[in-house]
């Protein structure tokens, strides 16, 4: 009775039976008006954690990339700019009521680059131009083959255009470079064709259309040049250096993860993680190396990079950054491995292994450095000499792994025969399976140097037709 009265806060409904049997006692809901507050403002005060989530996530990401910021800024002025032909009469007279136009092309072709910018533009003037000259054409034959005739030959050009266009837009080179001007195109064209039937003066339709992109994409371009600009030739240059690093960082800590003792892993096992997932990064790059280097050819010279820099080497430069990153990742494969070489003949090919893997990865960062400097290295030489000669150290421990797989276990201060036995057992206790990995590891180390030897020729390539200083 005391524990009911507790729950109920004190009130209580006792119900008597007709037959005399015992009494019941009903206890009423308790804190109703509690979870009816609750279900109101609790979808309230969840809806402010995600908006305060979102801010806080917006805010990591202007913080971790400054630039980004600017660039919104950006395109912000030039949407205010531009327009002042809308709301300005006279600039609105002068471009007629196709000034809305020039915003939407600010909008559309505003990029985060100059090099997509100006991309973007020159596709929308270029197609929008030919598209112009075509219809304005088309209308004109059309005009003259009489009223009959005029519908046909109109609905006939615009399948032919713009199923050619469309067409193009398949081709490799087209769709790398002007696919943008090929949709302009078939859209330009499509308007001024049809609108023509029912216009009088098409010609001034689409040299009002032309100058207010025209205009648009001129302040895009002035806009995103002069404030603070972001120059995809130079995202670029810093990406394949920055990949070169990584490789250097994810090499050293697969190597060290795989050979160092178990109670050495628990101490900095956050680092050395951070280490190993760097070469996914670089296995990720290939779209945007090729999305950047496509931009970079359209950037006038800025910097130290001229108008006619080889940004197409670039990408044969990340494609053997990839190929070295291909065998870390299979380097990692042995790490995780369920099977794992005894300690004793992991220690015997330990010291040449991360000798061998420092080496390599003073030739990746010396490379990086090369890169992110454009000026070349006298030491590059002796570097990669230091790296061949830990290659053969390493095959010389591996011709020795046999007799330290026969001789590492026998017992000292035995007969001739007792030894031998023992060297049989300890050889037969160790499957071969077990080795396998360490052997792999090993050979992975060999195939990454030739991989790099390869990656510093097309250093050599890059510094020579980029013309590194010395």
């Amino acid at each position: 009775m005391v524990n009911d009265k507790a729950v109920s806060g004190g009130l209580e409904w006792r119900v008597r039976m007709a037959d005399g049997s015992p009494s019941e006692v009903l206890v009423p809901e308790s804190r109703v008006f509690q979870r009816i507050c609750w279900a109101i403002v609790g979808p309230v005060f969840s809806l402010m954690r995600k908006v305060r989530r979102f801010f806080s996530k917006a805010w990591d990401v202007g913080v971790d990339d400054p630039r980004k910021v600017m660039h919104c800024l950006k395109v912000g002025v030039a949407l205010t700019v531009v327009s002042l032909f809308y709301y300005m009469r006279p600039l609105y007279q002068g471009v007629g009521g196709n000034a809305m136009w020039a915003v939407l092309t600010v909008v559309v072709v505003f990029e985060y680059t100059v090099g997509a910018t100006l991309c973007k533009s020159l596709n929308r003037a270029t197609g929008t131009f030919l598209a112009g000259a075509l219809a304005v054409g088309v209308h004109w034959i059309a005009s003259q083959s009489g009223e009959r005739f005029e519908p046909i030959v109109l609905r006939t050009s615009v399948f032919l255009l713009a199923s050619a266009a469309t067409f193009s837009r398949f081709i490799p080179v087209v769709k790398a470079r002007f696919d943008y001007g090929a949709m302009i195109f078939i859209l330009t064209f499509s308007l001024v064709s049809v609108s023509g039937y029912r216009v009088d003066n098409l010609f001034d339709l689409a040299q009002q259309r032309l100058s207010t992109i025209l205009i648009g994409g001129s302040m895009c371009l002035l806009v995103s040049m002069l404030i603070c600009p972001i120059w995809a030739g130079q995202d670029l240059h810093r990406l394949v250096a920055r990949n070169m690093e990584k490789l250097a960082n994810s090499l050293d800590g697969s190597v060290t993860e795989y050979f160092k003792d178990s109670e050495d892993k628990l101490e900095n096992e956050e680092d050395t993680g951070k280490k190993l997932k760097e070469y996914k990064c670089v296995l990720n790059s290939k779209a945007t190396e090729e999305a950047l280097a496509n931009f970079a050819r359209w950037e006038p010279a800025h910097g130290r990079f001229s108008f006619r820099h080889p940004w197409k080497h670039y990408l044969k430069t990340g494609a053997s950054i990839r190929n070295c990153a291909y065998c870390i990742e299979a380097l990692n494969g042995c790490i995780n491995s369920e099977i794992q070489a005894p300690e004793y003949i992991k220690k015997h090919l330990s010291g040449v292994c991360m000798g061998l893997s420092s080496q390599s990865s003073v030739v990746l960062k010396e490379l990086a450095h090369i890169t992110k400097t454009m000026r070349k290295s006298s030491t590059i030489d002796f570097s990669v000499e230091d790296m061949k000669g830990a290659v053969q150290d390493l095959q010389d421990a591996l011709k020795s792994l046999p007799t330290q797989i026969n001789t590492s276990k026998q017992p000292v201060g035995e007969a001739p025969q007792e030894k031998k036995m023992d060297a049989i057992v300890a050889h037969t206790t160790i499957p071969l399976i077990e080795v396998v990995p360490l052997v792999t590891a090993a050979s992975l180390l060999i195939e990454i140097t030739t991989r790099i030897e390869g990656l510093v020729v097309e250093v050599d390539e890059l510094a020579r037709l980029a013309n590194f200083k010395p």
